[in-house]
């Protein structure tokens, strides 16, 4: 499957064929998928549509190398984590896959980010190795024409002034934080920027109490003076990510896809409106696993979009018992 093939979808039928295509190349070079398919003593052979597919518990990128090739990976992306606890590793052999996902993701929701300011205030993530989110970040800064994009650590002085002056340049901007950050800069200073495009990336970080999203995103409106707060969903074991323009709702691009798990039963997928464990299918993962079972929990509805929820406790997750050794 070339990723040329991935990047051109245009109908939930070439999504449907590019989805069976890579399920089938990844059963014979995945070897911890393969392994763990098998366990379940699937057909493989049986599989005819996307809503047969069985998906990897996200806890092996905890334990196992998950790689579709035997080459060395160009880099490899690590989650946070918390102390103590074992860290996602997601092994990337072709780093152009990434780059062109999400170049693509966020021009087919925003437009050419290039003519956009980027302004990033990414502590949690910067003050680490290994985060996915921050060569993201990186190439999008690389990429701007504007002189003003740049990290912004802790100095939110010189944020609000650069704020300022794009707003009044009448420049097209970016801001992408992790929450805290983003809550912390609200509080601090306040300025209207209706154009203001807010981009939250979720979580706090342990740094805050944690926060429904209507409260958050109300705070957060009034700290920037914007009408909504963008969100962005992705994760180290991702390639691409889904995004939200307001209210929660997010959406995917063309080669991802959203599925609901029965939380009872995870190899059990549910329709539209019911709440679930969230299933990922993310075609740019084609050197890795593209079918993904998440710790989310979350509702798709009819349009395909969906919403988080929250996630599984530690204690509540449930599909693992077939964790190959």
């Amino acid at each position: 499957m070339a990723s040329n093939d991935i990047f051109s979808i245009k109908s939930a039928r070439e999504f449907e064929y590019c989805a069976l295509e890579t399920f089938r190349y990844q059963i014979q070079n995945c070897d911890v998928y393969s392994d763990f398919v098998s366990n379940l003593n699937y057909k493989v052979g049986l599989i005819k549509t996307c809503n047969q597919i069985p998906f990897l518990p996200i806890e092996f990128f905890k334990t196992h190398p998950v790689v579709s090739e035997n080459t060395t990976p160009e880099i490899v992306f690590t989650s946070s984590g918390t102390t103590g606890s074992l860290q996602s590793k997601h092994p990337v052999t072709d780093i152009k896959i990434y780059k062109e996902s999400f170049q693509k993701g966020l021009k087919f929701f925003y437009g050419d980010i290039k003519n956009y300011a980027v302004l990033a205030l990414l502590p949690s993530y910067q003050e680490r190795e290994g985060s996915s989110l921050i060569y993201m970040v990186d190439e999008l800064i690389s990429q701007s024409t504007i002189a003003e994009s740049g990290y912004f650590l802790y100095n939110y002085a010189e944020l609000a002034e650069t704020l300022k002056h794009l707003k009044e340049t009448k420049t097209h901007t970016l801001l992408i934080g992790v929450t805290h950050a983003l809550l912390d800069f609200a509080e601090s200073h306040t300025i209207e920027f209706p154009e203001l495009i807010v981009m939250e990336t979720g979580g706090m970080k342990g740094k805050r109490r944690e926060m429904i999203r209507e409260e958050l995103h109300e705070i957060l409106c009034e700290g920037f003076g914007v009408p909504l707060i963008h969100s962005e969903y992705g994760m180290t074991e991702l390639l691409s990510q889904a995004y939200s323009k307001g209210a929660g709702k997010f959406n995917c691009p063309p080669w991802m896809k959203i599925m609901i798990r029965d939380t009872n039963d995870p190899l059990n997928l549910l329709e539209p409106g019911k709440t679930g464990g969230i299933n990922v299918i993310d075609l740019a993962n084609i050197n890795s696993c593209s079918f993904i079972a998440t710790q989310d929990l979350g509702r798709l509805y009819a349009d395909e979009s969906f919403e988080i929820l929250g996630r599984f406790d530690n204690s509540d997750i449930r599909g693992c018992n077939l964790l190959v050794d």
